[in-house]
This record gives C-alpha cells, structure tokens and sequence, in this order.
C-alpha cells in the first residue's frame, strides 16, 4: 500500500453492527501501532473512523497475528509527536492536513494484556 505496512483492523459497523474489516496503513508507535483518519484531506472523518469510536475494541491482523486491541484517538502534545512523526514518515499527509479545516486525527492501535 504505497510503500506503507499494513494491517487488518477489524471492528462493528457504527449503524449495521456487521464486523468491518480496513486495511490500513500503520506506523509504528512505542507499545502499538499509529492509523491515521485523514480520508485524503476531505471535509469530513472517515466512515471507519466513525465505526471505530462507535466500537472502539477492535481486532488488528499485521503479518500473521490477530491481536484484540482498543482504540485510543491522541491528543494534546501526544497528537502533537505522533502528527510529526506520521508527516516526517509521510508526507502526504501534511497535505491532506492543510485540505481541510479538521484535526486529522491519530489513533493509536495498543495490543490488550
């Protein structure tokens, strides 16, 4: 995916309630992994990110691990790092970020104990 690891995260649709499955682009982040809803700069939040706030407890395949894990949506001066590292990374993504009037939201994928 563009030069991008991937994993699979899967979770219930906001509305249907039917198990979603995405792949996603990830950076590695300490004790998890980065996704980024940035649906390339557009107005509004992706509609996975929506299912993922609605449902935050979540499943994630990288490689050939299936790991249970919540999702936690960044702030603050943790945003602030994670931002920098996903446009040093990806650069793209800075663009999307100035498309838009949104917060671009990082969310960080963290394996359950």
């Amino acid at each position: 995916m563009r030069g991008f690891k991937v994993l699979l995260l899967t979770n219930a649709g906001r509305k249907s309630g039917k198990s979603r499955t995405l792949p996603l682009g990830l950076f590695d982040w300490p004790g998890g992994y980065l996704v980024v809803a940035s649906n390339s700069g557009q107005p509004s939040h992706p509609s996975g990110y929506h299912n993922l706030m609605s449902h935050p407890q979540a499943t994630v395949q990288v490689l050939d691990q299936v790991i249970p894990i919540p999702a936690e949506v960044l702030t603050g001066e943790t945003r602030a790092r994670a931002w920098q590292q996903v446009i040093t990374s990806a650069p793209a993504y800075a663009a999307y970020e100035k498309k838009t009037t949104r917060i671009i939201p990082p969310v960080l994928l963290r394996p359950s104990k």
